[in-house]
């Protein structure tokens, strides 16, 4: 598949600034150029392009919050860190790299931790890993594994993978933390309602027992009224 439709077939109808993660691995390329990947692609953070038959990565747009790339190229490594300053995982193995002048040009991706160069020629050097870490001083993992061979407690691509997850986690959180406020809100309001109706209904008990009393007084005083000329009369006889 070329490689421009095969990133038109991985969108899946996703427009390109929703797109973390993007894989052309075995398509092939246009004249040795990667087209189809722009600077639409703004939120990229994971990039592979295994086996893509990549002669120039000069065309490739500036991705500044890629941070992992799994590339197949035979040159130009000097325009990543201008295109990529916030690399931090970079996997060139199967590359035809010889020497360390090639890999020179990496000193410039300031935040750079793991590298991995499996089936690069370069490996054969003498003192290849302690020239490496000697070369690229913000390096932490060679092929997965610190200065001293131990082995990394974790992978970049599962610390990368966590942190996806990580995220995805958090907006889970947070959309049930709204609908939690969202029903919480519901049931104040609902209660507040209950308590309106129950102040109106006491209220009006209130009224009634209040107009049962004052009429029970009016009563009382209107036989009184009635009462005070019969005992006047009873006086003058």
């Amino acid at each position: 598949v070329e490689m421009g439709r095969w990133i038109h077939l991985e969108l899946r109808n996703r427009a390109p600034s929703d797109v973390k993660e993007l894989a052309v691995d075995n398509s092939r390329s246009n004249e040795g150029k990667l087209k189809g990947l722009t600077d639409e692609f703004e939120e990229l953070e994971c990039l592979s392009t295994i086996s893509g038959g990549l002669t120039s990565i000069s065309n490739l747009p500036k991705l500044n919050k890629l941070k992992k790339l799994e590339l197949r190229v035979s040159g130009g490594l000097e325009v990543l860190a201008e295109k990529y300053p916030n690399l931090t995982d970079l996997n060139l193995s199967g590359n035809k790299i010889k020497d360390l002048s090639t890999i020179e040009p990496l000193k410039k991706l300031e935040k750079l931790k793991s590298l991995d160069l499996f089936n690069c020629e370069v490996t054969n050097l003498n003192d290849y890993r302690e020239n490496m870490f000697k070369l690229l001083l913000q390096l932490t993992y060679l092929h997965g594994c610190y200065w001293d061979h131990k082995e990394a407690p974790d992978s970049d691509t599962e610390g990368y993978v966590k942190g996806l997850d990580d995220e995805e986690e958090d907006e889970h959180e947070d959309e049930e933390e709204h609908d939690e406020d969202a029903q919480v809100g519901k049931d104040e309001e609902e209660e507040g309602e209950e308590e309106d109706v129950s102040g109106e209904e006491e209220e009006d008990e209130e009224g009634c027992n209040n107009g049962e009393v004052d009429g029970e007084e009016d009563e009382e005083e209107l036989g009184e009224e009635e009462r005070e000329p019969e005992d006047e009369g009873e006086d003058h006889d």
